[in-house]
C-alpha cells in the first residue's frame, strides 16, 4: 500500500508539472487565432497565480477539513476541468474565466502534496518527486509542439493534458483508501521545535503562523529563491544574446539546460539528500548557485564561462525547494506544518509573479548587464535569512541539550 501511493503521488508530481508550460508554449499561436495583443499572456498568468496564491493559503483549513487526499483529488479535478474549458475557448475572456479554477486547483494540491510528503516520506523522495515535475514541465512543450504541426492545434494539446488530468483525478479518487494507511516519517524531536510550535491548536490562523520564531526567515528565504529560479528561466537568454553576444540558438538551448539542471540536479540529489540534511542542501545550493552566477558576471573574452555557470546555477538551485518544504515539519512542528507550507506556497508564487516583470522593468532602465546583480542579490539574501534562521534553531536547540544531559 505504502509503495503503491507513492507511485501514485509520483504521477501526480508529473502532472502538477505538465500544465506550467503550455500558456507560454503556445501562445505565440494562442494569441494570434484570439485577435488579442502578445501582451496579454500576462493576463492569463496573473490570473493563475493569484488564485495559486489564495488556494496556497486556504489550502491548511480544507486539508484539515477533508484530507489530503480529498484535496488533491479535488484540485487535480479542478485543473483537468480547466484545461478542457482552455481548449474549447473561442475568446479571451473565456480563458480568463478558466484560469481561475486552474489556478485555485494548482496551489490547494502543491500546498497539499507537499505537506503529506513532507510528513510521511524521506527527504531523497522530495527530491525525485520535485524532480519529475520537471520531467511534466519538460514533457507539455513537446505536446503543443506536436499538436501545432498536426490538425490538433493548441486547443488539442489543451484537451490531450486536460483528459490525462481527469483520467489521474479518478486515479486519485480510488485511492482516497491509502492515503491514511502510509506510515509517517520519524516524529522529530521535541528538542528540534519549539514547544509552542509543538503544541499547535488544531487550526493555525495566518497572522498567529507568521508570528511562530522563524517563519518570517523561511518565507524571505523562499520568495528569494522563487524569485531568483523564475527570473534566471525567462531572462538568461535574453543576456546571453544581448550582454555576450551569444548565438541566440545557444543561449536558448543553454537557458533550457538551467531547467533540466534542476531536474537532473533534484534527481541526483535524492541519492545523499538522507544522509545530508535539509539544512546542508539547503546551505550548498545556494553557495553553488553563487558561484555560478560568478561565472556568469565574469567579464572576460568567451562566453564559455557564462555558459558553464548557468549550468551550474541550475544545479545550485536544484535541492532548495524541495529541502526548505521537507524541513518544515522538523522545523515548526507537524501539526503546524500544512499551514506554513500553504504559506510558503503563497511566497513562492509571489515571489515567481513577481521578480520576472520587475527585472524587466529594471533592465528597461538600467541595461540588461544587471542581470548577475539581480541573481547575486537574490541569492544573498536567501543565504541571508536561511542562514539566520539556521542559528534561531541552534539557540533554541541548546536549552534542550542542556535539559537532556541534567536527566
Amino acid at each position: 500500500m505504502y509503495s503503491l501511493l507513492l507511485a501514485i503521488i509520483y504521477i501526480a508530481f508529473i502532472s502538477l508539472g505538465l500544465p506550467d508550460s503550455l500558456v507560454g508554449a503556445g501562445w505565440p499561436v494562442m494569441h494570434q487565432d484570439l485577435g488579442v495583443p502578445v501582451a496579454f499572456a500576462g493576463i492569463i498568468t496573473m490570473i493563475i497565480a493569484g488564485g495559486t496564491i489564495a488556494s496556497s493559503l486556504a489550502s491548511e483549513r480544507a486539508t484539515r477539513r477533508l484530507g489530503a487526499g480529498w484535496v488533491t483529488a479535488i484540485s487535480v479535478g479542478m485543473t483537468a476541468a480547466a484545461l478542457v474549458g482552455f481548449s474549447t475557448s473561442s475568446a479571451f475572456w473565456m480563458l480568463c474565466l478558466w484560469a481561475i479554477p486552474y489556478g485555485l486547483g494548482a496551489g490547494a494540491v502543491d500546498a497539499a502534496l507537499n505537506n503529506y510528503v513532507a510528513l510521511h516520506y524521506a527527504a531523497r523522495h522530495m527530491n525525485w518527486l520535485h524532480s519529475f515535475w520537471g520531467v511534466g514541465a519538460s514533457i507539455s512543450p513537446f505536446i503543443m509542439s506536436y499538436a501545432l504541426t498536426s490538425d490538433m492545434g493548441w486547443t488539442g494539446a489543451y484537451l490531450t493534458i486536460g483528459v490525462a488530468q481527469a483520467g489521474l483525478t479518478l486515479v486519485l479518487l480510488l485511492s482516497l483508501p491509502l492515503w491514511g494507511r502510509a506510515r509517517p516519517a520519524p516524529e522529530p524531536d521535541p528538542a528540534d521545535v519549539a514547544g509552542e510550535v509543538g503544541q499547535a491548536r488544531a487550526h493555525v490562523p495566518l497572522a498567529n503562523a507568521l508570528r511562530i520564531p522563524g517563519v518570517p526567515l523561511v518565507l524571505t528565504a523562499f520568495f528569494a529563491y522563487c524569485a531568483l529560479e523564475s527570473t534566471a528561466i525567462l531572462w538568461a537568454s535574453t543576456y546571453l544574446v544581448s550582454e555576450r553576444a551569444v548565438v541566440p540558438a545557444t543561449a536558448a538551448a543553454f537557458a533550457s539546460l538551467f531547467l533540466l539542471g534542476i531536474t537532473a540536479g533534484r534527481f541526483l540529489t535524492g541519492l545523499f539528500a538522507d544522509r545530508a540534511g535539509d539544512r546542508q542542501l539547503i546551505r550548498g545550493g545556494f553557495l553553488t548557485v553563487a558561484a555560478g552566477i560568478v561565472l556568469i558576471a565574469l567579464p572576460v573574452g568567451t562566453d564559455m564561462l557564462a555558459l558553464a555557470g548557468l549550468v551550474i546555477a541550475g544545479l545550485g538551485c536544484a535541492p532548495i525547494y524541495p529541502a526548505i518544504i521537507h524541513s518544515t515539519p522538523v522545523n515548526f512542528g507537524r501539526r503546524s506544518s500544512q499551514a506554513i507550507i500553504g504559506i510558503q506556497m503563497a511566497a513562492a508564487y509571489t515571489g515567481s509573479t513577481l521578480a520576472p516583470p520587475l527585472f524587466g522593468a529594471l533592465s528597461s532602465a538600467t541595461g540588461m548587464w544587471t542581470f548577475p546583480a539581480m541573481l547575486g542579490v537574490l541569492v544573498a539574501l536567501g543565504l541571508l535569512m536561511s542562514e539566520r534562521f539556521n542559528r534561531l534553531v541552534a539557540r533554541r536547540e541548546r536549552p534542550a541539550e542542556l535539559a537532556g544531559q541534567r536527566r
